[in-house]
């Protein structure tokens, strides 16, 4: 047992070898690789590739895209996420799991079935193909698990005393959610809507058939990566990646640090 427990608590050193070999091989060399191609013709070939009008416009477009669908899983995920904790009603476990089926779903497939609903031959007279709104859903689609997985523990360990102490003190539903519970469930809010703008950045399937792939209007980066490397410009696409990867680790590292400094200021207020 003894041994055991020393062997839990610490892996050595061959261990920690082992896992910066496999990071390396997985994820420092082909990001260093791409890096590299992104600079094949020094900076101001970089510069160039990153700032070109078509490639500005599909990085705007995946940017402004991403956070409106991140601010909407913010509310709506936060919201599926009370309902599956707080509520109870018929089928509450079969939508508990759907919530992770774009996890597991190629997302090709979610954007099959979003043309096939919202194209141009939809049964439902609703025509999203090529317009921004339909971005928008392919994108809500593969990004609402992140905020709800993240607010739904909060809320089963919160503790609901103090919103009762609170309702019996006087304060009403809407001051109890603002004062007691949003402060809470903050944290694990923005974490959830940060991951969901990460991912929504670098989204393809589920946008290549709804999205249209117009440039300036529908086409997002990941769009735009394919269509460089089908003409040939390997170096262009290769840097609006590198400007993908840039924003996608900055958000993770405010994540990161956001995260580092709610545990502190728990730990102090203990």
């Amino acid at each position: 047992m003894r041994s055991w427990l020393r062997f839990s608590g610490s892996v050595g050193p061959l261990g920690v070898a082992t896992a910066v070999l496999w990071l390396s091989v997985i994820v420092l060399l082909p990001l260093a690789a791409l890096t590299v191609s992104a600079f094949d013709t020094g900076w101001s070939g970089f510069w160039a590739a990153v700032t070109s009008p078509v490639a500005l416009a599909s990085l705007r477009v995946t940017i402004v895209v991403s956070m409106f669908v991140a601010l909407l899983n913010v509310v709506m995920g936060t919201l599926v996420a009370w309902v599956l904790v707080r509520d109870e009603f018929p089928g509450k476990g079969i939508v508990n799991a759907l919530i992770d089926l774009p996890f597991a779903l190629p997302t090709i497939v979610a954007s099959i079935v979003l043309l096939s609903l919202y194209g141009p031959n939809s049964p439902i007279d609703v025509h999203l193909n090529a317009t921004r709104p339909g971005l928008v859903v392919a994108l809500a689609f593969v990004t609402l698990p992140f905020v709800v997985r993240s607010v739904q523990p909060v809320l089963i360990e919160a503790d609901r005393e103090v919103e009762q102490a609170a309702l019996s003190l006087g304060a009403n539903n809407w001051i109890t959610l603002r004062r007691i519970v949003l402060p809470t469930l903050a944290p694990a809010i923005i974490s959830g809507g940060g991951l969901a703008f990460a991912r929504a950045i670098g989204e393809f399937g589920s946008v290549v058939l709804i999205g249209g792939n117009i440039p300036r209007e529908t086409q997002v980066a990941s769009q735009y990566i394919q269509q460089q490397i089908e003409i040939d410009r390997p170096v262009a696409a290769a840097a609006v990646s590198v400007a993908l990867l840039v924003i996608a680790f900055a958000t993770l590292l405010v994540l990161r640090l956001f995260s580092e400094w709610t545990a502190r200021k728990e730990r102090a207020a203990r």
